[in-house]
């Protein structure tokens, strides 16, 4: 890893708003943005597609080696699998699921580990997921946790899925966050946990506005 190029990780559970966050930071910044929970909903809407279960660790292995993602981030933010748009399907909780059970394969994680580490570049990199300052990006000079409450998450993804035009139930969105925040705290590979030297950020109460000015504050006063 190129200590020389700045990262700033964000982690924290799903629904906290760290991808929101994070690709705001990275255009006031004018740095690349890595998206890590993009990269396993991709693997799971390719092992959808291919009809390869969750527990099939030698086939899911496989088609991680062999993804083709690329992140385009101009106008606003696509994923490419394939050279194909998948954006709008990355957020169904079907695919939420799977992405949540092929993380906790540590054979995987390992597989893809270095496709993050790649994106580190000049001028420097924005990246959010559960392990970015645990795991990938260890060194990284500025981390931050960010959490909010289940219930706020939970309105948040709601509200998201609702917009798309999908047809959800907030009770069963909440039930889901807590299982999927268990299935993460608890794995084996990569748990999701705080950083020793990262900085907590709770945005329960606060706007996601109000929570880029505090990081970015944070970042150019160092």
């Amino acid at each position: 890893m190129n200590a020389n190029i700045p990262v700033i990780t964000l982690d924290g559970p799903s629904g906290a708003g760290k991808g929101t966050i994070s690709r705001i930071i990275a255009k006031r910044l004018g740095w690349h943005y890595l998206d890590s929970g993009a990269i396993y909903r991709a693997l799971a809407v390719e092992t959808i597609n291919l009809g390869i279960s969750a527990d099939d660790e030698v086939s899911v292995r496989t088609a991680a080696r062999e993804l083709d993602l690329r992140f385009e981030f101009e106008a606003q933010f696509a994923v490419l699998l394939s050279g194909r748009d998948i954006s709008a399907g990355l957020q169904s909780e079907a695919c939420g699921n799977q992405a949540s059970r092929i993380a906790a394969i540590a054979s995987v994680r390992e597989v893809l580990l270095q496709k993050q580490r790649d994106f580190r570049r000049l001028p420097g990199l924005v990246a959010d997921g559960r392990d970015m300052g645990t795991v990938v990006f260890p060194d990284a000079p500025f981390k931050f946790f960010l959490t909010a409450s289940a219930k706020v998450r939970g309105e948040r993804r709601y509200k998201q899925l609702k917009e798309k035009g999908m047809n959800v139930n907030l009770d069963k969105i909440i039930d889901e966050l807590l299982r999927r925040d268990q299935r993460d705290q608890n794995r084996k590979a990569a748990p999701l946990v705080r950083a020793e030297d990262a900085i907590p950020v709770d945005s329960s109460r606060i706007t996601i506005d109000q929570v880029v000015e505090r990081i970015t504050n944070l970042i150019l006063a160092d």
